[in-house]
């Protein structure tokens, strides 16, 4: 597929997402920023990881701003892993530090997964 037509699928993908299914494609883009830069430093390219985790370090913050606190009893709670999350992923590309990007990691998988099976329960109700 060539760049143009990917990237008109992928608007199309995102404009047509539903919220359930925006928030899991943005927690499988975060996955993937952070296994990137795990995988770079891995192979000694902190240069490599560095754009990663910039991206997912976007990527949290995006899903702390768009959070409301008011709507849900655990949003407070989701918030504040949300800060430590992007406060770590700062931590890991300033010190191009391997495990404290392989834990982000952890937590960003436990979180895709959780949002994943949310979504799915969401929709197995829905019909």
């Amino acid at each position: 597929m060539n760049t143009t037509a990917r990237n008109a699928y992928l608007a199309s993908s995102v404009t047509t997402a539903s919220p359930q299914q925006l928030l899991i494609m943005l927690c499988d883009r975060l996955a993937l920023d952070v296994q990137r830069a795990a995988d770079a430093l891995r192979t000694g390219q902190p240069g490599q990881a560095h754009p990663h985790l910039l991206h997912a370090q976007e990527i949290v913050l995006e899903l702390a701003a768009s959070l409301n606190v008011d709507v849900w009893e655990g949003a407070a709670g989701l918030a504040s892993l949300y800060d430590y999350l992007h406060h770590e992923l700062v931590r890991a590309n300033i010190n191009k530090d391997l495990r404290a990007t392989e834990f982000c990691l952890d937590i960003v998988t436990t979180l895709r997964d959780t949002w994943r099976e949310a979504a799915g329960s969401l929709l197995a109700e829905s019909a």
